[in-house]
């Protein structure tokens, strides 16, 4: 009999390659997609026949405990990728945040107590450091919120935390730093140069240039969830774990990396609009995943320049560019 898993947040960008990357290990999929009026799949409508026939969609809301128990009953792992995931929008509704982030996992923690599910793998962010004080950010670097988004999801890694140490609660949590690749939103700061660009801008504008990101290309990000899914317990459970590449570059050197990989010439500047409020920003993350790697074996097989040209051809595909507005993204 094949596992079943479960896998909230499934029809987003991380999640829809996380549910493609579970099916091919041989497992079957019951993936929560938030209910919406249009019967959306989101991302896993564009998977190949035959994931898409290993998987369950479940309409559901984290924040709704009844529907997240019924989706993690009988589960061997839940992965939990749920999550209001926008900087930029954490400072117009931080309320919003608190509710699906927050009491989301905690929703997720108590029917995987309840169901005594065997492995809940938790997702965080590098944001929940802050500027770097360090380098590279090892996961024993003091915690910062920079912004309400991180605040949120500070109070979730200390929930799951909490349940692990109070309960028994076999839960771990992986730390993804800056993903991208097919299928991202044009909020990001890589969709939203690729899309200008073939839109045919040649005058860029985003946020601050100076910060840097260490970008981890979005099959590795996958493949980190599910070797800590199968981790044995005593390598994993109660613990936090960074995924990324270790090699950061500049918003503004990025930009100008894409350019070049496009074949255009342009015009790098900083938009005042979309700069995050002083004291808010996060100047450098660089990640540190030697535990990662010693637990587990996960590599990154994708160096950035290899990712950005896949990310760049699935975006030039006329029927994937369509699905884009140029002018709706925020760094």
């Amino acid at each position: 009999m094949t596992d079943e898993v479960a896998v909230t947040g499934a029809e987003g960008f991380i999640g829809s390659h996380l549910v493609e990357a579970l099916v091919r290990r041989g497992n079957r999929v019951r993936a929560m997609v938030f209910y919406n009026m249009y019967s959306s799949h989101g991302w896993l409508d564009v998977l190949e026949p035959d994931i898409r026939d290993q998987v369950d969609v479940v309409f559901g809301d984290v924040r709704d405990p009844a529907s997240v128990r019924e989706l993690v009953e009988g589960a061997v792992a839940v992965y939990h990728l749920a999550a209001l995931v926008s900087v930029p929008y954490s400072y117009a509704a931080p309320r919003s945040f608190v509710d699906t982030n927050v009491i989301g996992t905690l929703h997720v923690l108590e029917a995987v107590r309840a169901c005594e599910t065997p492995r809940l793998v938790h997702t965080s962010t590098s944001e929940t450091y802050g500027t770097a004080r360090t380098v590279p950010i090892r996961e024993t670097h003091l915690l910062q919120a920079q912004s309400p988004y991180a605040a949120s999801k500070i109070g979730a890694d200390k929930l799951a935390e909490s349940y692990y140490l109070s309960f028994d609660t076999p839960v771990v949590t992986l730390r993804p730093f800056n993903t991208f690749g097919p299928r991202q939103s044009a909020r990001a700061v890589i969709p939203a140069i690729i899309i200008q660009l073939a839109a045919g801008a040649r005058q860029l504008k985003l946020g601050a240039l100076d910060p840097t990101r260490d970008f981890s290309y979005v099959t590795d990000t996958a493949q980190a969830f599910v070797d800590l899914g199968a981790a044995p317990a005593s390598a994993v459970l109660g613990e936090v774990f960074n995924v990324g590449p270790g090699e950061d570059v500049s918003i503004g050197q990025l930009a100008g990396d894409i350019a070049g990989l496009m074949g255009v010439e342009a015009d790098i500047v900083e938009d005042a609009q979309r700069l995050r409020p002083k004291g808010s920003e996060v100047m450098r993350l660089v990640c540190d995943a030697s535990k990662l790697r010693d637990r587990t074996g996960w590599q990154p097989r994708y160096t950035r320049d290899k990712g950005l040209g896949e990310t760049i051809d699935w975006f030039l595909k006329p029927g994937n560019l369509a699905r884009y507005n140029p002018n709706e993204y925020s760094q």
